[in-house]
Formats: structure tokens, sequence, C-alpha cells
């Protein structure tokens, strides 16, 4: 599934081409996505010109400015998520479709912001006008990588939570954007076993950790995010943060720090892999 580098690395990839261009057609192939294609998603985009690109958590943000059947309206956010398979890429006018792909928003330069999604499970939908009201935004925590999200954030909400520290770490509450792979990253590198209840790691090892989830991210951002199975960037580009994983996807190898076999348990339903010998 794309986290958060791997739609940050979309968001950058595509924003060149798309932002501040005039749309002039939007085809919609397979409306029947995780949530429907809105019934009038080409009737608001057509005319209309694209905004600056955001993204909070694994959401992508793409206003759209007045014109076409705006005309009238200040603006509108397009929320487009990209599910277990979905990619966003740039085409251009005359680029044959492949296979899976659903939705594209062409554009007057002749770029096409082309949407692909094997399992169907992305959507693309109208945020609410205050995005504070939209559901699916309302309770998300701080972006890891803003000033908000940092030591002190983490110890004063996991005071007496008996959850172990990978799930709360990964609690969209919490923190958006530590999934399951860079969640056991960041572990790793604080030094923190990913079973140790939240409530009992110190101030100063959540310290590290915050730090740790900061650099993590940071690093995958640059890499181009993690190619797992078929995640792309918007130039159709695989992210190469897998080959410096430390511990996900290595259980039975020696870690790269102590040389202890890296060992593989189940935490809130999903994988987590472990050294025993550097993380306490």
């Amino acid at each position: 599934m794309p986290e958060l580098p791997e739609v940050e690395t979309t968001r950058r990839g595509i924003a060149p081409y798309i932002e501040g261009q005039e749309v002039t057609e939007v085809l919609v192939r397979q409306p029947r996505l995780r949530v429907p294609v809105p019934d009038d998603l080409a009737e608001r985009l057509i005319g209309a010109r694209i905004g600056v690109l955001m993204r909070r958590a694994k959401y992508l943000q793409i206003p759209i400015q007045a014109g076409g059947a705006l005309e009238g309206d200040a603006s509108a956010t397009l929320l487009w998520h990209l599910g277990m398979s979905g990619s966003l890429r740039i085409a251009r006018v005359g680029d044959l479709p492949k296979k899976h792909d659903h939705v594209d928003v062409v554009t007057a330069s002749g770029y096409v912001l082309r949407y692909h999604d094997p399992r169907r499970f992305g959507f693309v939908d109208w945020q609410a006008a205050d995005a504070a009201q939209d559901k699916r935004l309302a309770h998300l925590g701080p972006e890891p990588l803003s000033d908000a999200f940092n030591g002190k954030w983490l110890y004063t909400l996991s005071r007496n939570k008996r959850v172990a520290v990978k799930p709360f770490l990964m609690d969209n509450q919490v923190v958006v954007g530590a999934g399951n792979i860079y969640a056991a990253e960041a572990l790793f590198m604080a030094g923190i076993d990913p079973r140790r209840a939240a409530g009992r790691v110190s101030r100063a090892r959540y310290d590290a950790l915050a730090l740790a989830v900061k650099e993590v991210l940071a690093a995958a951002i640059i890499q181009g995010g993690t190619t797992l199975r078929d995640f792309v960037s918007g130039q159709g580009e695989p992210g190469y943060f897998a080959q410096r994983l430390n511990v996900y996807g290595r259980h039975g190898q020696p870690c790269l720090r102590c040389g202890a076999e890296l060992r593989r348990i189940t935490l809130g339903q999903r994988a987590s892999v472990f050294c025993p010998g550097c993380q306490r």
C-alpha cells in the first residue's frame, strides 16, 4: 500500500506538470472505485484551473480554482487516495491507456493526470468545504515532519496506555504516515522493542523515536518511497528506499548493527520484524 513517502513522492512528481493548468477534458473509464467517482466530476473540472497540490496524511489534495461549473465559487478541492495499489502518473494526450487506467484529467498543456488502480481500493472525491468537518480528515494526528510532532507529544499521549508501542505509533490519531514499514524502521533506529507498552517508554526514548520517524520518512521521500509491490512515482519510476531497510522484510537475517538474528512477530494483526539484541 502506498504510504506517506509514496504519496508525497507522487505529489512532488506530478505537481510541475499540472499546477496552474486549465482542465480541458475528463475521462472516467471505470467509475466504480472504493467510493464511486462523483457524477459531476467532469462538469465541475472542465474549464477550471488546478491550484497548488497539497497532501494531508496519505490523501492528495488538489485545489480546483474557479472556472467552468465552478464559476462564481471561490474554489473546491479534490481528495485523492491511492488505496492499496493505485498510482497517479503523468501521461501525454494520445498516450494509449493501459488496463486499470480508470480516470484521466486532461490539461490544456497536453499533459494528462492518469489514475491507475488494479484493485480499485482508491478513490477521488470532493473534499468538504471545511476540511476540519471532512470525516476523512477531521481526526488525523499531526504530520510527522511538522514541529507539532515530537517526543513530548508522543510521551503525553502514551501515558497509562498498555498497547504496544508499535501499533500506538501507527495510530493515525497519534501521528499520520508512520505505517508498518516506517514504524518498524524508526523503532529500530531508536532502539525500542516494538512489544514494549507505549506507557512504559520514557520521554527521552520518545524524543529519540520522534527524531527517528522524521529521519526515516525524510530519507524515504528522497529515495522516492519503497517499492514492495507495484508502487511507482508520477513519472512511472519505482521507489528505492527498500534497498535501505534495516529490519522490515529481513526476518531470519542478521542484524546489520549487531549481527543478531532478526525476529518476526505479530502486533496488532501486522507482521513486525525487530532485533532482540538492539531493541529493548
